[in-house]
């Protein structure tokens, strides 16, 4: 019998709750060496214990990802899946084939990255204070809420102060600039997209992430 994720609500008011606790359904996939729809089915099935955000993405639970492990896997190292070990990723962009060039190139470089894909400025806002991801990617030409709308959303939020922010947009230094500007932390990268420098900076992050938390 199936049984839909717990609510938003009942876990992040929960006492022990920490978003530290979680991953996304890609990271899980990876890290149980299934694909994405078969660790959405374990969910459904309650093999494995999850939560949906307001934008409706999945979390994992990483005890229960881990118990899963235990149970069918027990080869598999569960080091990985300490917070410590993974960069968390935010991913904003609403053009679909520049998401599947993100995933592709992510996928082969094969980092502890924990990585969830919004389509939308407004699903980001909605889940990116709970998620509270170290690294946020992002375009500013989007429809409805843009970019540079969240930027600034975003940058009056204390706990995310400490967030990484590159932003990837094809839009002119000075047309930002009569927006307004970015955030004083985000790092401005002109499209297309130069992935081997992308690779360079989230290998940093990474190795930094890891020896700092």
């Amino acid at each position: 019998m199936s049984r839909e994720p717990k609510t938003f609500e009942a876990a992040i008011t929960a006492s022990d709750f920490s978003s530290e606790d979680y991953c996304g359904t890609s990271y899980a996939a990876k890290m149980l060496g299934l694909s994405v729809a078969t660790v959405q089915s374990l969910v459904e099935k309650g093999e494995i214990d999850a939560w949906k955000t307001l934008g409706g993405h999945r979390r994992i639970a990483l005890q229960s990802l881990n118990a899963y492990l235990t149970k069918h896997s027990p080869q598999l190292s569960r080091a990985d899946l300490h917070p410590k070990h993974r960069l968390r990723v935010l991913v904003v962009e609403d053009d679909e084939s520049t998401r599947d060039l993100y995933r592709c190139h992510f996928d082969e470089w094969d980092l502890p990255v924990d990585c969830t894909w919004m389509t939308s400025a407004l699903d980001a806002l909605m889940d990116i204070a709970s998620m509270r991801p170290d690294l946020l990617i992002a375009d500013l030409s989007m429809p409805g809420v843009d970019g540079i709308e969240m930027l600034r959303t975003i940058k009056r939020n204390q706990q995310l102060a400490d967030m990484q922010i590159v932003v990837i947009s094809g839009m002119a230094v000075d047309a930002i600039a009569a927006r307004g500007g970015l955030p004083p932390q985000a790092r401005l990268v002109q499209k297309p997209v130069n992935f081997d420098w992308l690779q360079g900076y989230v290998t940093a992050l990474v190795m930094a992430n890891a020896k700092w938390r």
